[in-house]
């Protein structure tokens, strides 16, 4: 019994720890994307970017990282440049627990109970948490033109350095995870 309890306790845990990224892409339809075999960052692009220096250091290292793997080279004189852009919002989610209806009491079984409509019961749970959105932009660098925009938008809860690696590095994988169009490893 107490296995299964310590069971459900970590999958609880382990799903309650799993904030899900949302991610959506753009692209122009008409582009060979492989023709695209080369890349560099876009510095003009990555200066405006609303984050800290540090910050934009993980980003572009996580990027590199995925272009990389994906068989992509980096280059001083690139097919493709490759910049972020970032938003955050602050998010406030209320709810409110009434405490009535059925539930397990004294005795055996299942059953109404009518002493949890009093109101005496209600409980009200306030979460904030920072939203951010990491915009991901690959640029034709011969046409000066996007062929493609990965968006990942997600809570951003990092209590320390590690966290927030790991947290940057998830955003990126999921975005570039989409590139190119019709290749998705999901």
């Amino acid at each position: 019994m107490k296995k299964l309890q310590l069971f459900i306790l970590v999958l609880f845990v382990g799903l309650a720890s799993c904030s899900p990224i949302k991610v959506a892409t753009d692209y122009d339809t008409a582009v060979d994307f492989s023709q695209f075999k080369t890349f560099a960052f876009y510095k003009t692009g990555i200066d405006k970017a609303d984050i800290s220096s540090l910050d934009k250091k993980r980003v572009l290292r996580a990027i590199e990282t995925e272009l990389l793997a994906r068989g992509f080279a980096k280059s001083e004189k690139p097919d493709m440049l490759v910049s972020i852009f970032t938003k955050s919002r602050r998010q406030v989610n209320i709810n409110q627990n009434n405490n009535f209806g059925y539930g397990y009491g004294y005795g055996f079984g299942w059953g109404w109970n009518p002493w949890m409509m009093n109101g005496t019961n209600n409980n009200i749970n306030i979460n904030e948490y920072t939203e951010g959105t990491l915009f991901i932009d690959f640029i034709d660098k011969n046409k000066k033109e996007l062929i493609w925009q990965g968006i990942g938008t997600g809570a951003l809860k990092m209590s320390n350095v590690e966290k927030k690696e790991e947290r940057i590095s998830l955003f990126v994988k999921e975005i570039i995870s989409r590139f190119p169009p019709g290749n998705e490893q999901n």
